[in-house]
């Protein structure tokens, strides 16, 4: 079973105890949290598709530290300008580890409604 879930704005592929670097989040770290914009879920082959999300379904997590990123280093130049720039920038994320994938919502009972409807014919 595995999920795609958008998670500060950005798309994961993410299944159970799969662990996964996210911008950072605002909880604290050993903190449960739960991401409801679930767009797609797949349970042993069957898909369900979201519009844009999935109702009733969910994805929870746990918080297991905040850290920093590798450095990027961002270059510029202009040649023959004598113009050079350098620069760079680490990027603070958060790692989580997925403790669910909860498929939300039972099934709609619309056949159980249908036969109260109809009307009762006795044999005597």
């Amino acid at each position: 079973m595995y999920a795609i879930v958008e998670i500060a704005g950005q798309q994961f592929k993410v299944s159970k105890d799969l662990k996964v670097y996210v911008h950072r989040l605002a909880d604290k770290e050993g903190d449960a949290v739960s991401f409801a914009k679930v767009l797609l879920l797949d349970d042993n082959g069957t898909i369900t598709l979201g519009a844009p999300a999935v109702e009733g379904a969910s994805v929870e997590a746990k918080v297991l530290q905040h850290l920093k990123g590798d450095k990027v280093i961002v270059f510029k130049k202009k040649r023959r300008k004598g113009y050079k720039k350098r620069n760079g920038h680490r990027q603070y994320l958060t790692q989580i580890q997925i403790s669910g994938i909860t498929v939300g919502g039972a099934p709609k009972k619309k056949a159980a409604a249908k036969k109260a409807d109809e009307p009762a014919t006795e044999e005597n």
